[in-house]
């Protein structure tokens, strides 16, 4: 059994998570008949934090009491199922911004803005691709830690946000988990629970290149009714304030950016500097006083996404290794095999057996 991430008042700011991000745990708890106190304590988060949404949490904390949550009860949708019960209101101040935003596209390249005040481990990128808006989300959490809830909660959280501000009539084009699907099966929503249709009510794609919405731009760009210009004007100076106050450093935030820019194929210096609005030798010169490297970064992020590319999906080795931008799958291979000691085949042979739990049973 892995043990409770404890709270810590070394930990960094940017690990944690406000507690608000449980709500309604207490009750999907109670109505899948689970032992809320004793998961919570396994976990290290202190029961009171559910009745004080401003209280910072681990955000590791939380990732593994979702998945134990979802083994305790059966329920591979059990992080869905709780953010079908998260309301826009339950972001604060930043839901006033946004409920204020001539439309549901200024309102989601708002949240990817302001989101770090909300979840600093979860970053969101928006990008108008035709007549598409794509919405890729990204969590860093620890490369062995599974995070099939947490992921699966944040994508229902950006889709309950949208159909909140769009109305309930509002449908996306297309929803993408980068995980396989709950159960057996090989089709491209196999496995899918009639909970988790019945919420997107469209296409579910697994397996997919990114996790997050493939959004009609048409739909996104319909006007928000009810907007108050001036008072969205003071909203967004006293969050622009509080983000100066909690600026990520350098390296988290490159990070964000390489977890979104890899499957794109255009993980480049170049390409962050430019998503930083920096030249490419600021980036190595602020990287260098926080004792990093662009180089090594990749690296590290290279390898955290190929584990989570071979533990939680069904992609070929073939497509993972031009998804993590390698020019051949041979080459892809030989980067493999030497951090990892074995062939890629061999460590998914070796850690993803048929069927089992992502977790040790609770105790």
């Amino acid at each position: 059994m892995t043990q409770g991430i404890p709270l810590h008042p070394l930990i960094p700011v940017h690990r944690l998570i406000r507690s608000a991000t449980l709500y309604g745990f207490a009750e999907l708890a109670a109505s899948a008949g689970l032992n809320m106190r004793k998961l919570l304590q396994n976990c290290g988060i202190p029961e009171r934090a559910l009745q004080t949404p401003d209280q910072l949490i681990a955000v590791d904390a939380v990732r593994e009491l979702l998945e134990r949550s979802a083994q305790a009860s059966g329920w591979d949708d059990f992080g869905l199922r709780l953010a079908a019960r998260r309301r826009l209101a339950n972001l604060g101040q930043v839901s006033i911004v946004l409920r204020e935003e001539p439309t549901g596209l200024a309102a989601m390249q708002t949240l990817s803005r302001y989101l770090q005040l909300v979840n600093p481990s979860l970053f969101t990128d928006v990008d108008i691709a035709g007549d598409l808006v794509i919405i890729r989300e990204t969590l860093l959490v620890s490369t062995q830690l599974p995070m099939r809830q947490s992921m699966e909660m944040a994508v229902g959280v950006m889709h309950g946000v949208l159909r909140e501000l769009l109305g309930d009539s509002w449908r996306a084009r297309r929803v993408c988990f980068a995980h396989r699907a709950s159960g057996a099966g090989t089709g491209p929503a196999s496995g899918t629970t009639s909970y988790t249709k019945r919420l997107f009510d469209c296409p579910i794609e697994y397996n997919a290149e990114f996790n997050g919405l493939v959004c009609d731009a048409a739909s996104l760009s319909k006007e928000l009714p009810g907007r108050d210009a001036a008072w969205a004007q003071y909203s967004r100076s006293q969050l622009d304030q509080a983000l100066r106050q909690v600026a990520p450093r350098t390296s988290d935030h490159v990070r964000q950016l390489m977890s979104a820019l890899l499957p794109q194929g255009r993980c480049t210096a170049d390409q962050v500097a430019l998503q930083l609005r920096v030249d490419r030798r600021t980036i190595h010169r602020r990287l260098a006083k926080e004792g990093a490297s662009f180089a090594s970064l990749l690296e590290a992020m290279r390898r955290e996404l190929v584990v989570r590319q071979l533990r939680d999906s069904d992609r070929s080795t073939t497509d993972i290794a031009y998804l993590l931008g390698f020019a051949s799958v041979s080459a892809f291979g030989h980067w493999f095999a030497k951090h990892f000691g074995i062939s890629a085949r061999q460590w998914r042979a070796q850690h993803v057996a048929p069927n089992s739990p992502s977790m040790d049973p609770i105790s």
